[in-house]
């Protein structure tokens, strides 16, 4: 079974509550030719194509790209703009939808929980919920929420359930530092994006929060975006800095790497091949960041043209990384 750990979904239901009951919160839906488009404080997020929504699209598109298993997760703009109980109330929505695409073909779909991080109890309640009643696969969130970086203290409970509930949590870039010097040329995804996911990557190395969750499994979007690339800058910064130490990281940040499972979106097979060989294939799962204009089409090609990989090295991008980590 070939698995797309990484494949975005926004269900009707979602949009419709967001149409019904989001203008006193910013938010709207702007109807296009091309499909919905949500606006939340001005911004578009769109358009929102059937693919996003309706599973036959989806299901000849991954036929088409020789896909069998799409793990589906919400796209940024997320939840965390909305106030804490409209947050609630959208993300119960949204895993409540999931759940029943899932349920319509299980042997093709999976998911991946929202979760309202602007209030964290009730992250927590939702993510049990998801989990344990809804038999969602684990959680999808944001690199950062409003502004806080990943290793709060606010924010540990809910990375203790996760591990507790042995909950994948995939970390996807989202309002990104400096987007002011980066709003150009399309650089918020070209450099923005990858800066983030590193940046969120290394909070939860040096702020300790991996070392007091030692089971606590870690998806990284867009093949870990800088953070490989940097991690022997980030080793430096261990050795040679008193700060990198000041919250308990216990070990060289490289040595952390292997804590975290990476999809296959590097647009590069170089940095695809570095990727593999500093992480292991059985840290690396098939990724499309389906269906952005900035994922792939042909992820399953992308791997099987890769030079220098044994056939097991291959499968296990293709199928087992993914398997083991969501126990399909």
């Amino acid at each position: 079974m070939i698995i797309d750990l990484h494949a975005h979904y926004v269900p009707k239901s979602l949009l419709e509550a967001i149409e019904k009951e989001g203008g006193p919160h910013g938010a709207s839906i702007r109807h296009d030719s091309e499909g919905p488009t949500m606006m939340v404080d001005g911004r578009p997020y769109g358009p929102i194509t059937p693919h996003y929504f309706e599973t036959k699209p989806r299901l000849k598109e991954m036929d088409k790209m020789g896909v069998d298993m799409q793990v589906l997760s919400l796209n940024p703009p997320m939840l965390y703009w909305a106030p804490a109980d409209f947050g609630l109330h959208l993300a119960r929505i949204y895993n409540d939808t999931l759940a029943g695409s899932v349920a319509e073909a299980p042997d093709r779909l999976a998911g991946l929980a929202t979760v309202p991080l602007q209030d964290v109890p009730a992250s927590v309640a939702e993510l049990t919920r998801a989990v344990r009643e809804l038999k969602l696969k684990g959680v999808y969130i944001g690199s950062n929420v409003l502004g806080k970086d990943l290793d709060h203290p606010d924010l540990f409970p809910f990375f203790q359930a996760a591990e507790s509930l042995r909950a994948p949590v995939f970390i996807h870039p989202l309002d990104i530092l400096g987007i002011d010097r980066l709003r150009a040329y399309y650089l918020h995804n070209g450099l923005g994006n990858p800066y983030d996911t590193a940046l969120a990557a290394a909070r939860l190395i040096f702020g300790g929060v991996l070392d007091r969750l030692p089971r606590l499994q870690v998806c990284l979007g867009h093949a870990g975006g800088a953070l490989p690339g940097l991690i022997g800058r980030l080793d430096r910064v261990y050795k040679m800095r008193p700060e990198a130490k000041v919250n308990g990281c216990k070990r060289a940040p490289s040595t952390y790497l292997r804590r975290f499972t990476f999809d296959t979106i590097t647009h590069h097979e170089p940095a695809l091949k570095y990727l593999i060989n500093l992480v292991g294939p059985d840290r690396v799962a098939l990724g499309t960041d389906y269906r952005f204009d900035m994922g792939t089409m042909d992820p399953v090609g992308e791997v099987k043209r890769l030079k220098g990989f044994s056939k097991a090295d291959r499968t296990a991008i293709l199928s087992g990384t993914a398997a083991k980590l969501l126990k399909v």
